[in-house]
């Protein structure tokens, strides 16, 4: 017997999920957040999943609220609910209505970093791995009981932009292998352990503004877990503004005040409450990215100093 599978899914993340469930052969139909308006000209835009059902041939609905959808989807009749990163909760009542289940791809080991941005907590937090939760929902966040998870290294150098494609692929992976074995009644679902619960907040405009008080391991980690976007925010002490794009720590002590510059060639050193954080690449505001050092040496900036944020005055 065919599986009808109902995905509901919106960004890059949940495409390879969406490939396992074609792979699989099941009869899938798509639900995804409406097109809405992107960049400067506001022109709509299709959500990734959307792009990737119609080239797969799948039907796709886009309904504002899902209870408008209600009645396609009972008449659907699915067997299986997959949600990965659709961006609304789904309502009790369509919780309950496949035969099988529903469940969720996550992008974190849960109960650790439950929420809305769990690449980017896990990367600032410093943690050595991270991974992907298949668990059953539940009305509350994140918290169902947990059918089966793989573990991700995050390496050094990992950024939310690769280890979110790292974690994409995995999500993938974890639905093809573990998807059937769901459907065969063959995974026992495991609660959640009380201990170890974390909240992945949603990162607002202040996370973004570099504090060069803290030490030079931590801007490495903050301003990783904000690239590619939207990036980690400096500004200069002549108002200058710039998102930090690349960087790392340097083993050193600092060489003067948290926020004193030195240019190094094609990069600059800026002094940390504890270390030396060596800018590599950035974006000044309103232009478009560049070397740390192209950019100093076109502002002409001997004697200049980093701020805090962008009204402080240090």
């Amino acid at each position: 017997m065919t599986i009808r599978a109902l995905f509901c899914g919106t960004p890059d993340f949940a495409v390879p999920s969406l490939d396992a469930l074609c792979r699989l052969g099941y009869e899938v139909v798509v639900i995804t957040q409406p097109d809405r308006p992107r960049g400067r000209s506001r022109t709509l835009a299709s959500p990734p999943v959307k792009v990737r059902a119609l080239e797969l041939g799948l039907p796709v609905w886009q309904p504002e609220r899902l209870r408008d959808a209600m009645e396609d989807i009972r008449r659907f009749a699915p067997d299986l609910i997959v949600t990965a990163a659709y961006g609304k909760i789904l309502s009790e009542a369509l919780l309950r209505l496949p035969r099988v289940g529903s469940v969720n791809v996550h992008a974190s080991l849960l109960p650790r970093w439950r929420g809305a941005a769990p690449i980017q907590r896990a990367i600032w937090a410093g943690d050595a791995e991270t991974g992907i939760t298949l668990m059953e929902m539940v009305r509350d966040l994140d918290a169902g009981p947990i059918l089966a998870q793989e573990r991700a290294v995050i390496e050094p150098t990992d950024t939310a932009g690769s280890l979110h494609d790292k974690l994409a692929r995995l999500g993938g992976e974890v639905c093809e292998r573990y998807l059937p074995l769901y459907v065969a009644g063959e995974l026992v679902p495991v609660p959640q352990p009380a201990e170890g619960v974390t909240y992945a907040e949603k990162l607002a405009r202040e996370d973004e503004w570099i504090d060069w008080t803290r030490s030079a391991a931590e801007i490495d980690r903050q301003v990783r877990a904000l690239a590619p976007v939207p990036g980690a925010s400096a500004a200069l002490s002549t108002g200058d503004e710039m998102k930090v794009l690349a960087g790392r720590p340097m083993d050193m002590g600092p060489f003067g005040d948290p926020g004193e510059v030195k240019p190094r060639g094609d990069a600059l050193w800026v002094s940390c409450g504890a270390g030396i954080y060596e800018i590599l690449e950035l974006k000044p505001s309103g232009r478009r990215a560049m070397s740390a050092g192209a950019f100093w040496r076109g502002l002409r900036g001997e004697g200049m100093r980093m701020r805090g944020n962008a009204s402080d005055d240090r």
